[in-house]
């Protein structure tokens, strides 16, 4: 079935390929990434579309000792499939199998790890600058998409990059804009001239004949402002005022056109950038019909492209929040909602549809969400701003500097809080708790259930003084009628006795506090004793009066989806530091570890999270008291 792909365990069998072969690979790699992923699912629309760039790379490159830098690895499949990881790519995303993204201790090949959008440029710009330091002569690209551009890091890098000189280029893999018919023979000439080798050596003799000098300046303004007019609208002129020769925009599907703009790309020396458009989801019409679907799709027929179904068990939380943030803002016109780029994995696409005027997607724009709901608030509005946890670290100093410092109310609501699954490390969603729990004036909240994520953002509605975190996990609830709950403000800084019971008090953040509610259940039941159960919800300000009663218990376990260093572990630790009558306190949590890919579920269990690990462990506090 893959006459060509199985030859190739390395670039360099692919550079021994005749062209006529290298399109059969195209084909090849494409039915290969959909048969693996339909059954393990997986990012498929960008891998679709970056098929025929991947391949030119690596055949027009000298891989590895050349750096390939992507940005997320969302379209890095092909690259994956191609540098010795084939069979392993079967397993991709699974504990035993391979990451879902480049990840430098998995491959030579991987030069650079990344999972949040927007870092490519600068990593790039570090191993060109390094390539020229100790004379190497490495070639290095950067491939980026057109969504991960929106990010300020990218045009920090881009600006850098520019005015550095560095031999490095960018590609601009351009996947949401079809190339424009009617000039693209326009295009495909001042391709062809700007990168035909004679062109330049005639160019660099011309400049170098003139030396430095006005006179120069001025011929070099002219060609610029030039070219720049005749690539105008394709984003060339804002490119080249940053120092970067711009090319294209080409056929990133083309795969010959890509190698023939390559090779003399490759020759070329300075900072350059290539803008290529490629469709999402190429070869595939499932995928090119509906890119945001087929984006992540889950599991799916690869011959017909009919996904398969999944029956959840209760409603997702991102469900949940996207109702209840619709309700919220009918309820009240200030209301609106900020996310950066993340509107329908959040829910918040459900407020775009229904009060668009009062949604807004602002891009990869972590830092910026934050700083523009702080100005919304500032201005009396009452933002939602919703980010995933992980990508809100890119957000800190905002919130620090914006949005507490000032007291402003937004709330902040942090979807995929916790361990993610087969995303892994660059997704899980550990150090929220305990990175922003030493800020002033933040209150931080963890929902044990979908009502309680309802009654949280209604309480933030009512905000007058400083941010309220509520951070959730990913995927679903615990099957709680939350649509019958009602509305109703909870006290910050208030939690809830769950269960009466002695000898260990069980303090627990989230829905963690579940399991161990279920576990305490089964104590009792089986042998008349139980320990106490309370659910924290807010991890700042703690709830002194639940500590307080603590204290009178001989041990205190503390539960929390996220860094166990820091978190309310360190926080209920600090809590008892200075008193002689403190109880044993012991923690469960995420450990001081990056844990891999591999399902929610048994990320959860090697945590000692999940309901069987707690009754073992309650059962051994119990019988040791």
């Amino acid at each position: 079935m893959y006459e060509v792909l199985n030859q190739i365990n390395s670039p360099e069998d692919l550079r021994k390929l005749s062209r006529t072969q290298l399109e059969t690979l195209c084909a090849e790699i494409r039915s290969y990434i959909l048969e693996c992923c339909a059954v393990n699912p997986g990012h498929v629309g960008s891998s679709l579309g970056a098929v025929e760039l991947i391949v030119a790379l690596h055949y027009i490159y000298n891989t590895p000792a050349d750096k390939l830098v992507f940005d997320v690895g969302h379209q890095a499949y092909a690259h994956k499939i191609l540098t010795g990881r084939r069979e392993a790519f079967r397993k991709n995303r699974t504990l035993e199998g391979i990451s879902g993204f480049p990840k430098r201790d998995e491959s030579p090949y991987d030069a650079f790890g990344a999972g949040h959008a927007s870092t490519s440029i600068s990593a790039a710009l570090g191993f060109a600058e390094a390539a020229r330091l100790q004379g190497t002569g490495d070639r290095t690209v950067a491939i980026i998409g057109d969504g991960a551009l929106t990010g300020g890091l990218a045009w920090e890098g881009l600006n850098n990059a520019g005015s550095s000189k560095a031999d490095i280029l960018v590609i601009l893999n351009d996947n949401n804009i079809s190339i424009d018919n009617n000039i693209g023979g326009l295009h495909e000439y001042l391709l062809n001239v700007t990168t035909h080798p004679v062109y330049n050596q005639i160019k660099n003799k011309v400049w170098n004949s003139m030396g430095a000098g006005k006179a120069r300046e001025w011929v070099q303004k002219k060609v610029i402002d030039a070219k720049s007019n005749l690539v105008r609208g394709t984003g060339g002129a804002l490119f080249e005022s940053l120092g970067f020769r711009y090319f294209g925009p080409i056929d990133g599907n083309d795969l010959e056109q890509l190698l023939y703009t390559l090779e003399r790309l490759r020759k070329l020396k300075g900072p350059r950038l290539l803008h290529i458009h490629t469709r999402k989801g190429a070869g595939f019409a499932p995928a090119e019909a509906d890119p945001t679907v087929w984006h992540a799709p889950g599991r799916f027929d690869p011959a017909t492209g009919e996904r398969v179904k999944t029956n959840y068990t209760a409603d997702r939380y991102q469900d949940v929040f996207g109702e209840v943030l619709v309700e919220l803002a009918q309820m009240d016109s200030k209301v609106v909602g900020v996310t950066p780029a993340m509107a329908t994995g959040c829910g918040m696409n459900l407020l775009q549809k229904a009060v668009p005027e009062r949604f807004f997607d602002v891009g990869i724009e972590e830092e910026h969400a934050v700083t523009f709901s702080a100005g919304l608030a500032a201005a009396g509005m009452k933002p939602y701003c919703n980010i995933y946890s992980s990508f809100s670290q890119r957000a800190y100093d905002c919130i620090i500097h914006d949005v507490a410092l000032q007291n402003l109310p937004v709330v902040l609501c942090f979807d995929r809080a916790g361990l993610v699954g087969e995303d892994g490390p660059t997704h899980h969603g550990c150090y929220d708790l305990a990175a922003y729990r030493s800020i002033p004036g933040i209150a931080i909240s963890a929902p044990r259930n979908e009502a309680e994520l309802k009654q949280l953002m209604y309480t933030g509605l009512s905000l007058k003084d400083g941010p309220l975190i509520i951070r959730y996990p990913r995927g679903i609830g615990e099957g709680e009628p939350w649509r019958e709950a009602p509305y109703k403000a909870l006290p910050v800084g208030q939690g809830e006795k769950l269960l009466e019971g002695t000898g260990v008090a069980v303090l627990g953040l989230g829905p963690v506090v579940n399991r161990a509610l279920s576990a305490a259940l089964k104590l009792k039941a089986d042998f008349g004793k139980a320990p106490a159960v309370f659910d924290m919800r807010f991890l700042k300000p703690l709830d002194s009066a639940i500590l307080e009663e603590a204290a009178g218990f001989k041990a205190i376990l503390t539960l929390e989806d996220g860094a166990l260093k820091g978190g309310l572990f360190g926080a209920v630790s600090e809590y008892f530091a200075d008193r002689a009558d403190a109880p044993v306190i012991k923690g469960v949590g995420i450990p001081d570890r990056y844990m891999t890919q591999d399902t929610q579920k048994a990320q959860r269990a090697s945590c000692g999270m999940d309901e069987e690990s707690l009754l073992e462990l309650l059962t051994a506090m119990m019988k040791n008291l």
